[in-house]
């Protein structure tokens, strides 16, 4: 992702979160966040949707992960968590976390079949709602 992405990238969040990210932290993550990487997935030079990560010793926390909806359903969220997978294990990092809305199926089970595990709950983690997030972890081999 580079800065003259993040218009299109926060549109991609505003239409996938209740509570979405702002423009400003989009920018800084990119710019200031040493520990943050990014990527977006494009087809036909068109941006279709977003992953960010944070890169902590030797362990990636997915931040969000997002396509856009007239392209969800075609399994380019999994082609984009991959990628991250790609990018952990090629760089030595030995672990991935993330949070999911525990109501989340569609997430959780592209998640399970990916190879992560549910291992904890962050109770009340969802600002907006008061939602219960999943903790769920991936060996990266």
């Amino acid at each position: 992702m580079k800065v003259e992405d993040i218009d299109r990238v926060f549109e991609i969040e505003t239409n996938s979160f209740t509570t979405p990210w702002s423009k400003e932290s989009f920018h800084q993550e990119l710019i200031e966040n040493t520990l943050a990487e990014y990527y977006v997935l494009e087809l036909d030079d068109y941006i279709i949707g977003y992953g960010g990560m944070w890169l902590i010793i030797d362990e990636i926390h997915i931040t969000n992960i997002a396509i856009d909806t007239p392209f969800r359903g075609h399994g380019y969220s999994k082609t984009l968590m991959y990628a991250l997978i790609e990018f952990g294990a090629a760089n030595g990092y030995h672990h991935m976390t993330l949070e999911v809305r525990v109501s989340n199926d569609v997430a959780i089970a592209l998640y399970e079949k990916i190879g992560f595990t549910g291992v904890g709950k962050r109770p009340k983690y969802y600002i907006d709602t008061g939602e219960d997030a999943l903790v769920m972890w991936k060996e990266i081999k």
